[in-house]
This record gives C-alpha cells, sequence and structure tokens, in this order.
C-alpha cells in the first residue's frame, strides 16, 4: 500500500541531526501514513551509518556516488517517492517537522497545488544569510511575478503530481515555487517554525548569490518566455536592426553629399546594430523550432488540464425527479 506522504530529506554531512531529525519525524507524523527517503549528497562523516542505525521500513537511504548539490539530490528523492504529497525537508534540524501536518491540511483543504514555508522569525546569521536572502527574495518576486515570502525555505509540500514535473537540475531547488507555477499550479505559502543550527555547519554563505542571480535571469526568462521564446528574441532583434538600419541610412546620405564617413564610431555602431538584430531574430527562430522538437517529440502539450467537469442529463435529472415525486 503507497504512503499518503512522502518526506524527501537531502543531506551532507549532517551526522549529528540524523537521530532527533527522525524522532521528529514520527512524533509529528503519528497520525499519518508516510514514508521517508533520506538522500545523502556524499556524506564523508558518519552520516549514511547513523541513517542505517536508526530508520526502520518506513525509510528509505538513496545513496548518491558523489556530491551532487542540492538540487540533484532533491529530484532523485522525488524521482522515488511513492506518495501522494511530496515533502522537501531540510535535514539540519532548522526545519520543524512539526509543521507538516499545518501545511498538508492547507494544501488539502484550500485546494492549492504547493505550499511553501516562510521562515518569518527567521535564526541565522543577520550578514551571511538574512541580508542577502531578503534582497534575493525581493529580486525574484518582482521579476517573476511569483509573490512567495521566502524562496530559499527548504519545507515544502506538493501534490506528487506536481513535484514529479518539475524539472529540477543544476540549482534550481531555490526556484521550486516558479518552476511549479510555470506549470500551471497554485503556489503559496504559509508560515512556518525555524529553529537555530545547533550541531554542524552551514553549507551556504555569500558565494551563492552570484550563482542565485544567475539562475533568477533564467527563471524570469521561463516563468515569461518559455513557451514562445520568438516574444522575447524578436522584439530586440527588430529594434537592433531597424535602429541600426536608420544610422546606416543617415551615413550614407551624409557619404552621398560628399561627407567623410569612414572611422567614424557611429558607423561601427550601426553595423553592429544591424548585425546584432539579424542575431537576435535568427536565435528566435532557432528557439522556436527548439521549442517545437521539445514538445513534439516527447509528445507534450503546451498545456495542462485541471480537472474535466461533465454535465448531468438533463433528461436523466428530470426522471429522477419524476421517479422521486412519485415515491
Amino acid at each position: 500500500m503507497k504512503p499518503e506522504i512522502s518526506i524527501v530529506i537531502t543531506v551532507f554531512n549532517e551526522e549529528e541531526n540524523i537521530k532527533p531529525l527522525i524522532n521528529k519525524i514520527n512524533e509529528a507524523l503519528v497520525h499519518y501514513s508516510y514514508e521517508v527517503l533520506f538522500v545523502d549528497d556524499g556524506s564523508t562523516d558518519k552520516t549514511k551509518n547513523n541513517i542505517l542505525n536508526n530508520i526502520d521500513e518506513r525509510y528509505k537511504l538513496i545513496e548518491l556516488s558523489t556530491n551532487f548539490g542540492q538540487t540533484p539530490a532533491m529530484a532523485a528523492g522525488i524521482h522515488q517517492a511513492q506518495g501522494q504529497y511530496v515533502v522537501t525537508l531540510d535535514g539540519d534540524l532548522q526545519n520543524d517537522p512539526a509543521d507538516i501536518p499545518m501545511m498538508l491540511n492547507k494544501l488539502k483543504h484550500e485546494n492549492w497545488d504547493l505550499v511553501a514555508g516562510f521562515r518569518k522569525e527567521r535564526q541565522d546569521q543577520a550578514l551571511l544569510r538574512k541580508f542577502p536572502s531578503k534582497i534575493a527574495n525581493t529580486l525574484i518576486r518582482n521579476l517573476t511575478g511569483i509573490h512567495i515570502r521566502d524562496y530559499g525555505c527548504t519545507l515544502k509540500v506538493f501534490r506528487a503530481e506536481v513535484a514529479q514535473n518539475l524539472g529540477l537540475y543544476g540549482e534550481l531547488h531555490r526556484f521550486i515555487p516558479i518552476l511549479a507555477a510555470v506549470e500551471g499550479a497554485k503556489v503559496t505559502d504559509v508560515v512556518v517554525k525555524h529553529h537555530a543550527r545547533i550541531h554542524g555547519q552551514s553549507k551556504y554563505g555569500l558565494g551563492r548569490t552570484f550563482k542565485v542571480m544567475s539562475d533568477l535571469l533564467l527563471m524570469a526568462f521561463f516563468k515569461k518566455y518559455f513557451k514562445r521564446p520568438i516574444h522575447f528574441f524578436g522584439p530586440l532583434g527588430f529594434l537592433s536592426f531597424a535602429v541600426g538600419t536608420c544610422i546606416s541610412v543617415y551615413l550614407l546620405i551624409i557619404k552621398i553629399l560628399g561627407g567623410e564617413i569612414w572611422g567614424r564610431p557611429i558607423l561601427i555602431l550601426g553595423v553592429s546594430l544591424v548585425l546584432a538584430g539579424i542575431q537576435f531574430l535568427t536565435f528566435g527562430l532557432l528557439a522556436e523550432l527548439i521549442m517545437r522538437i521539445y514538445y513534439e517529440s516527447q509528445e507534450k502539450r503546451p498545456y495542462k488540464i485541471r480537472q474535466i467537469h461533465k454535465g448531468v442529463s438533463k433528461i436523466s435529472s428530470y426522471m429522477e425527479e419524476e421517479n422521486l415525486s412519485v415515491v
């Protein structure tokens, strides 16, 4: 029998946190049918042994061959999940498993597809963690239009069909709400508890800022232009080509009137803009061809049907009413 909930936990050198985390999960989900999938992302300490020594039949350990990073590890766990609902959770005890029932209840009864955690009272260093995160969250909201207050919180609850179709790779785990929204999922967030790290060291620092910014550009493109890339490259191409052509015509007129144009910076600008315009348009057409291959080769559709509602026959309803009235 398949469990109701699958909890995916990615861990890397978290040996001291394993046993207390397992105890907290068992306490929080005593009334639920669940499985827990620990994904060991190439730990070099006793994380693997501590997992194997403290788990029962509800737990699985997925051991990766080396350290691939949080996103691929999370994808590996989600791929193996069997539950109707998927929960992602950090392995450092900063997320609280006691929040899972509340989040699951919100998802079920308010008909959401993804409920993300919002660490309102975040227990992290202000300079290294909280301040960069606040800036990143603001930029992500403004560029993508997905208004989640805390993109960095790993604690999330999904419907299984949403989790299985996220397309996680690279370091896109920070942008899961955007990936879900691109696929038509209904996304919201809710305040959750957050605890200070007791054991081990954080795997994050200021060095991730540039990675987040790079991924943010990708997500902004995905959100608006993934299914119609020509709408991004086309206007840029036409604008660049038009401006470059105007400059070239202007210089041509000067040349006809006997002026000297060779060596002028504006000549180089005009030629560059014309060439750039041609390249942008070419990129757009190639991207459209790639998208066509993407959808047709895998028999994908550029839409997702949430539900089909079937009407009730008026004749059948009339007959039922008549029968009831006779009785």
